[in-house]
């Protein structure tokens, strides 16, 4: 009497006899063993060393928010498809920002800076955001000392091996959004009334070439997110991650996943896919806090599964 063999204990299964290079190449799965991969779950974290180390100004250059050892990921990630960064240029230093992505989101921490992206310049200050398209020769010099925080969907690029399409065809251009036009802009917001379908007063930032699909570049999305004092965000959910910088907000807290992550000034939150969460602001001024997702997958997707509990 013979026993089959369990499908999903089976090995991958190589050709007989190849004719060819491209014929040996092929490998064969089944529908036992192809989708019982386990992988280590995006782990929440609250960066609170990574700003530390960027607001002490000790040298020019980046420091990365990486949780790529606890994914098991073979380049820097801080969840699966996007790289958090925090950004150190001294007075009269200059700091390459010619990153291999399709963009990377941008707000200055502190600080007073020149900007050049390809053959546009811009002169940069405190709380001003700017998009960056991946792929074209830019650099950041600095009139005093700054800081700046950045997200990229550097991974998301890494793990397919793919390279930024650059000039007429790339997906973003330089986009810069200064700090009194967001102020105002967000007045323009708390002029009007949050409904029960809105999760409170946000600033939503797009640009020209993504108006349509209403994110900031075809797969991250940026808000501006705020809370009223003393009140907070009921718990909810998304697929996509969220990372998360604290503007301001002090006593203020997220729950993740039954976990408490306490709030202190410019540190980076992670939000792990269709994790539960909620931010409370239990401080008497309004809190703030900038959000990127790589929620665009997801919109386009139609499984962005975001529902209050």
């Amino acid at each position: 009497m013979s026993t089959a063999n369990d499908m999903a204990e089976m090995p991958v299964q190589l050709p007989r006899s190849p004719a060819n290079g491209a014929e040996a190449r092929s490998r064969y799965f089944n529908s036992g063993n192809a989708f019982n991969i386990k992988l280590p779950p995006v782990p929440g974290q609250i960066f609170t060393d990574e700003p530390a180390r960027a607001m002490a100004m000790e040298k020019t250059g980046f420091i990365n928010c990486d949780q790529s050892d606890k994914m098991q990921c073979a380049f820097p990630a801080t969840t699966p498809l996007m790289l958090a960064r925090y950004a150190v240029v001294k007075a009269g230093e200059r700091l390459d920002t010619t990153l291999v992505n399709t963009a990377s989101i941008w707000y200055v921490i502190r600080g007073r800076a020149g900007l050049v992206v390809g053959d546009e310049k811009a002169v940069l200050g405190k709380g001003d955001v700017f998009l960056l398209p991946g792929g074209v020769t830019s650099a950041i010099t600095a009139d005093e000392d700054s800081v700046f925080w950045a997200v990229g969907n550097d991974p998301q690029l890494k793990f397919d091996t793919s390279v930024p399409a650059t000039g007429k065809d790339a997906a973003v251009e330089f986009v810069h959004y200064p700090a009194g036009e967001i102020s105002y802009q967000l007045d323009v917001v708390y002029g009007s009334n949050a409904n029960a379908n809105t999760s409170g007063h946000a600033l939503i930032f797009s640009a020209e070439k993504t108006q349509a699909a209403r994110n900031i570049t075809p797969t991250m999305t940026l808000s501006l997110n705020t809370l009223k004092p003393r009140s907070e965000q009921p718990p909810h959910k998304h697929n996509s991650a969220a990372i998360t910088l604290v503007v301001a907000g002090d006593p203020a807290y997220s729950m993740v996943a039954e976990q408490k992550c306490d709030w202190s000034p410019w540190a980076t939150l992670v939000t792990p896919p269709a994790a539960k969460h909620s931010h409370h602001n239990d401080g008497n001024s309004r809190a703030e806090f900038l959000i990127v997702q790589d929620g665009g997958f997801y919109y386009h997707a139609r499984t962005m599964g975001f529902e209050f509990y």
